[in-house]
């Protein structure tokens, strides 16, 4: 009972399926490490320790039933992102003007979720509205890495990534929509997936029109990833949503993973930042963006490991012109203006939030129109340019993780000029659409201590197979389950 939490997510289903081990036990388990750790890491903005301890005794109730349930992760302990409506429970968004508020329905995600059998532990933290590239929300404790405290555990998936880095919970569901899954992967050292533009239903209500953002999932290996792939996309496509993403492997991605090495890729790999000189578009002052040696070496040493497994690695050019990325930062500007805010309430949101909602009040409506235009016809020359590569290999962000407070030390305009310094790749699949993985190959020595460097592979629409086969033979040749981080 007390190494619970040393169980990935595969492990701890085959565990209560086998009747070693309780669903409200591990349920129970996962909860006082949620209260203690979870709490010390800041991944939590909401536990529901009732409401998951009524869901753990109504599944054991049923495995001992006429038709026992069966499901690769049943049973298993997660918790929904903040921004993701879950009926029932406060759904806070990560926003003082949203603290009260509690859905009357779930996301399809949600209910995905609730219908493989696994049980939520309640919302992971997220920074207000998940704009972000760090998790600090007001009123909070900021989402820190467990591998050093005192850095950020990234965004806007930082409580989630948090909670599973730290053995709270062998997995969970994310979103990303600027590298949303990817940073808090790199940061905190684990699998993270942003997956095809469409792959998971973002109904009822949910959406963005410009397709950014997507859920995924956060996991220590990836099976586990592969598995809740699996459960977040119900192994099929969704009528009525409004991107189509393309097969689902037969028998699905956990199994797809399970099957061994698939056939040798062509992958590209580039470690140099894709723009110039911003200051044009940023309003602030740039100083430019470097990409920290650790972060380069991480992504040049796997790309060594993927030709020695016999891929083929080549270098690829990712420059974007200047209209691309200020049409990004357009769409980033309105839609930051999504959730609606009372005009009495607007100077309650913090200030990066005001800078960006004030931006996107600029754009006049035939100017976000030619954003979305520019970022289509974009997408059709950068898809174009990789078409005979399997993947594009790039670091996942260009820094080492950064202390708390180091992005919004200097005021909105500074601390949004640090985060497209530090995350110079990540916005392209959400550009593009196209599913990106994360991978934690990266381990380097930094200020004394060791710290997760992650890397990440794009590939092409509707292919997270291709990334996942990929990601299952660099885990195979460079190990990174077995590492446990300071907090555990």
């Amino acid at each position: 009972m007390s190494d619970l939490h040393e169980l990935t997510a595969l492990e701890t289903a085959d565990a209560i399926r086998r009747g070693d081990v309780s669903v409200l036990d591990v349920v129970d388990h996962a909860l006082a490490r949620a209260e203690g750790i979870g709490a010390r890491l800041g991944a939590f903005a909401v536990l529901t320790p009732e409401r998951a301890r009524e869901a753990a005794r109504a599944l054991d109730d049923a495995r001992t039933g006429p038709t026992p349930p069966s499901g690769s992760l049943w049973g298993v302990p997660t918790a929904v992102k903040d921004l993701s409506a879950t009926a029932g429970v406060r759904t806070g968004r990560g926003s003082v003007i949203y603290a009260d508020w509690v859905p009357e329905v779930d996301d399809d995600l949600v209910g995905l979720l609730r219908a493989a059998g696994t049980v939520s532990l309640g919302k992971t933290a997220v920074p207000e509205f998940g704009l972000p590239c760090y998790t600090e929300p007001a009123g909070a404790p900021p989402a820190v890495t467990p591998w050093d405290v005192s850095r950020s555990a990234g965004g806007s998936s930082g409580g989630a990534a948090a909670a599973v880095a730290g053995g709270v919970l062998p997995m969970a569901q994310g979103s990303d929509g600027g590298g949303s899954i990817r940073i808090p992967a790199s940061v905190c050292g684990l699998v993270g997936l942003k997956t095809t533009r469409g792959r998971v239903p973002a109904g009822p209500m949910g959406g963005d029109p410009a397709g950014l953002s997507v859920p995924g999932p956060l996991a220590r290996t990836v099976a586990d990833a592969a598995a809740l792939l699996d459960v977040l996309c119900g192994g099929r496509t969704w009528p009525g949503e409004p991107f189509v993403p393309g097969r689902v492997p037969d028998g699905g991605y956990l199994e797809m993973v399970r099957s061994g090495p698939g056939p040798r890729r062509r992958i590209g790999l580039c470690t140099t930042v894709p723009y110039g000189d911003l200051s044009g578009l940023l309003g602030a002052e740039w100083t430019g963006a470097a990409v920290d040696p650790v972060c380069a070496a991480a992504a040049e040493d796997t790309a060594r490991v993927l030709e020695s497994l016999g891929h083929v690695v080549e270098p690829v050019d990712l420059t974007l012109p200047d209209e691309v990325i200020g049409a990004f930062l357009t769409l980033w500007a309105t839609l930051a203006l999504a959730d609606p805010v009372a005009p009495d309430d607007e100077h309650r949101l913090q200030p990066l939030t005001r800078l960006l909602r004030a931006r996107g009040r600029e754009v006049s409506g035939i100017a976000g129109l030619g954003a979305l235009q520019t970022v289509q016809v974009a997408t059709r020359r950068i898809v174009a340019a990789r078409a005979g590569l399997d993947a594009v290999l790039t670091p996942s962000v260009a820094l080492s993780p950064r202390p708390v407070g180091w992005f919004s030390a200097d005021g909105p305009e500074t601390d949004f000029v640090r985060q497209v310094a530090f995350t110079p790749w990540t916005a392209i699949a959400n550009m593009t659409g196209e599913p990106a993985l994360g991978l934690p190959t990266g381990w380097p020595t930094v200020d004394g201590g060791t710290l997760p460097v992650g890397v990440t592979l794009r590939g092409r629409r509707g292919e997270e197979d291709v990334l996942l086969g990929l990601g299952a033979e660099l885990e195979a040749a460079m190990p990174w389950a077995h590492r446990r981080p300071p907090v555990w």
